[in-house]
């Protein structure tokens, strides 16, 4: 596991640190500074949260609960919590739901949120000095006043070629984001005891699903996250992100079609795409057009990969979130773009408690990539 997959924020009591922050506001050590206890992963997305417990057998990890909940319209706007209440009434139901007795949650915030930094610091200093020191460098990093941000970093090794000098990354994100997170998961009545980057959480996901692809299409590798507005697609090598983008597409504008055609609420429409009580033309008027249009953005995705890099193909394109599993979305990717295409599941070579419907949860399993990354945060 690499360095960078153990980040976390903790909150803490109201001390002032480094830099003038305060650790009230303020979520820190995000490196796993902390020992480490059992989480729920949980997954805020702008639609719907997703949670789940994991836990061991002696086969392995063992799918202990999950639960989804839709959010309240406009809960979550551009990746910003915006309903604290909402959200955290929504996260209530899913314990209730679940019957989860962990207290701990792991949640993310997304790259776009957080700024990552690679710098240069003196090997042999004391933590504190360290400290110190990258508090006074993140000022010439973040473009943010470091009252705005919570910070962390973590000593990567050594600096290439250079032996008195260690490579650090910086981690700062905005309080903002953090603050109305944390008090929607406190609002529910967990602990927020962990706040992941997004990006690290899919890929340690990842290498549950990396075990599953045939050994000549693991080298590169497309990840491509559909959810309800948007799609986050992601290029991994050796386990580590090679390239991001994120576009403005998402199952949303094919739940507005079906509002628009048959008169249907926003919440009805989403139950009635997802159990198919639709009209026999639903298939043809609806779906294929937006199944065709979905791999020409996974195709677009993939351009952009290639023309800012050395690359000219992946090895497998592997389609999560709740979108990516749509039926059929696999097979038409991997007939239109020519490379190997197959659906997410994280827990394929889980065992499954009793506490879970084993059908639903292969159902779901391609929406529960982030929420795994971040369950399997108890494991560290």
């Amino acid at each position: 596991m690499l360095f960078y997959h153990r980040i976390f924020f903790c909150m803490h009591g109201p001390p002032q640190v480094p830099g003038g922050l305060t650790k009230e506001t303020e979520v820190l050590h995000m490196f796993g500074k902390k020992k480490s206890r059992a989480v729920l992963g949980l997954d805020i997305g702008s639609t719907n949260v997703k949670l789940l417990e994991l836990g061991r057998s002696t086969e392995g990890y063992r799918v202990e609960r999950y639960a989804l909940g839709a959010l309240p319209a406009d809960a979550v706007v551009e990746e910003n919590v915006q309903n604290v209440a909402g959200v955290a009434e929504t996260i209530r139901s899913l314990l209730i739901q679940s019957g989860t007795r962990l207290e701990t949650a792991a949640a993310a915030v997304t790259g776009a949120s957080v700024i990552t930094r690679t710098i240069a610091m003196p090997a042999g200093l004391s933590e504190n000095d360290l400290e110190m020191s990258v508090t006074l460098e993140a000022e010439q990093h973040i473009p943010y006043s470091l009252e705005e941000v919570a910070i962390d970093f973590e000593v990567v090794g050594p600096w290439p070629d250079n032996s008195d000098q260690v490579q650090v990354l910086l981690a700062a994100c905005r309080r903002e984001t953090l603050t109305d997170r944390v008090r929607a998961i406190t609002g529910a009545g967990l602990r927020a005891g962990i706040m992941d980057l997004q990006v690290h959480a899919m890929e340690r996901a990842f290498t549950l699903i990396h075990q599953q692809l045939p050994a000549d299409s693991r080298k590169i590798v497309a990840v491509v996250d559909i959810g309800a507005t948007m799609m986050t697609f992601r290029v991994l090598g050796g386990g580590q992100t090679l390239y991001t983008r994120e576009q403005s597409f998402g199952g949303r504008q094919l739940t507005d079609e079906i509002m628009r055609r048959q008169g249907l609420t926003a919440r009805a429409a989403g139950l009635a795409k997802k159990q198919g009580n639709l009209p026999p033309d639903y298939e043809t008027e609806l779906l294929e057009p937006f199944r065709a249009v979905a791999v020409q953005q996974i195709d677009r995705a993939l351009q952009f990969f290639f023309s800012s890099s050395q690359f000219r193909a992946v090895d497998h394109i592997v389609l999560a979130g709740g979108t990516g599993a749509m039926a059929g979305l696999g097979e038409l990717a991997q007939e239109n773009l020519g490379t190997p295409c197959k659906v997410a599941n994280p827990f394929s070579n889980m065992v499954v408690s009793a506490n879970v419907n084993p059908k639903a949860l292969g159902a779901d399993a391609p929406a529960l990539l982030i929420a795994c990354g971040l369950a399997l945060r108890s494991f560290d």
